[in-house]
């Protein structure tokens, strides 16, 4: 069993030891004299929990600014949908390999993706060393005998230390009530969760009343697809009939302001959910929408946003940082997110001597809203070494190979 022994680290404003063996949180204490496999000087950093992303399409890295200032249906219909569909799976790899690179560099250690040939994202998140639910993107413009085959993966697909499937139905407007239950049926039977796009527009709220009486909420739950396995992504045009829905049946809600302010959808109605008790977590969407993948900046946003659009005390430092790390890793089955014995040893280690975290009366509030990744300095997951000293192992050859593949996208901009 590999160790790691973290020496005089700051935790929770004290000075400590930290102990790895495996891939737990062994002992944490002052003076741990116990020798390790590998040990890191702590001196000068602080450790906290790293950073969950609860919504992302990893491999649209490869659109990164490919179609910006549009709303979020002309953005899809006429730009993003027509160049994914001449993506392979050599693209698919590399786009998610970016992706990696860019959330280990601001300290995220797992995310909930969506998009298409997902064993190509399973292949990276294992070279890598990184937590992820790979969500199998189901449409019904994709045709029976390709939903088929990605239920057949569903149900073939053995979970990994790090790795596990989900069903991912794309949205109310691309997925029909046929193949919303046929979602949910394979989801049970794999017994993994639903994730799925919700309310995300004023127009799919629109839409959806005017084709089932019903508002989007109404119509997943009327279809058994609302429960505390479901992740809903967005969620951001709700009343508060259908906020008392979400509380209910304790779906996992994925706010994710950036995207939803660059594609000019709307604000989540933070007091809404939080006073209902719904589980509201942080993710970044896709990078074409946002567009990076830095959980630090989206903290920022959703505090910020929330303030602007509802009072100061909406959405706290320590509840927004508490989104994105604790109740990130809860929301999916994780046992970590919070830096204590017996827990999954997930942690990242932040430069107390960066300037943006100087002075430092309150390292919560400074990293909601004074931090950015370069304060990072040591990532680690499940027990390994992501990062060290700000470098990602392999981290040249991902950026070259990103440059060559989107090559190719970008003379079919042109």
């Amino acid at each position: 069993m590999s160790s790691i022994l973290i020496k005089g680290v700051s935790l929770n404003g004290k000075t400590t030891d930290v102990l790895i063996k495996g891939n737990r949180f062994s002992r944490i204490a002052p003076n741990i004299t116990e020798n390790a496999d590998q040990e890191i000087d702590g001196k000068g950093f602080a450790i906290i929990p790293p950073f969950y992303n609860g919504h992302c399409h990893a491999a649209m890295t490869l659109l990164r600014s490919y179609a910006d200032d549009l709303p979020l249906f002309t953005w899809l219909n006429d730009h993003i949908w027509p160049v994914e569909d001449q993506m392979v799976e050599e693209d698919i790899y590399v786009g998610t390999k970016l992706a990696l690179l860019e959330m280990i560099k601001s300290g995220t250690v797992f995310f909930n993706d969506m998009y298409g040939m997902v064993e190509e994202s399973i292949k990276a998140c294992e070279e890598m060393g990184v937590r992820a639910q790979i969500g199998i993107s189901l449409m019904d413009r994709m045709g029976e005998e390709s939903i088929s085959g990605r239920f057949g993966l569903l149900h073939s697909f053995k979970s990994t230390e790090l790795v596990r499937l989900a069903v991912a139905p794309h949205a109310p407007y691309t997925v029909s009530k046929e193949l919303f239950e046929r979602c949910v049926k394979e989801a049970d039977k794999a017994g993994v969760m639903i994730h799925t796009h919700l309310s995300e527009t004023a127009k799919e709220v629109e839409d959806c009343k005017a084709e089932h009486g019903m508002s989007p909420v109404e119509w997943l739950d009327s279809l058994g697809v609302l429960t505390e396995k479901t992740a809903l992504a967005h969620v951001v045009h709700t009343s508060d009939s259908d906020a008392d829905i979400l509380a209910k049946r304790q779906c996992v809600i994925v706010s994710n302001p950036t995207s939803n302010m660059k594609l000019a959808s709307g604000a989540f109605h933070t007091t809404q959910h939080r006073s209902r008790g719904s589980r509201v977590v942080l993710g970044t969407d896709g990078v074409s929408s946002n567009n990076n993948l830095d959980m630090m900046q989206e903290m920022k946003f959703f505090a910020l946003l929330a303030k602007l659009t509802e009072d100061a005390e909406s959405a706290p430092a320590d509840y927004v940082f508490d989104m994105a790390t604790r109740a990130g890793a809860e929301a999916f089955g994780i046992d970590a997110g919070v830096i204590a014995e017996g827990k999954l040893a997930d942690a990242v280690l932040v430069d107390m001597s960066n300037e943006r975290l100087v002075p430092d009366y309150n390292l919560i509030s400074n990293l909601v809203y004074s931090a950015d990744s370069r304060c990072i300095d040591t990532v680690i997951c499940n027990g390994r070494v992501v990062m060290r000293s700000g470098v990602v192992p392999g981290e040249d050859k991902i950026i070259e190979d990103a440059h060559r593949v989107c090559a190719r996208f970008k003379a079919m901009k042109k």
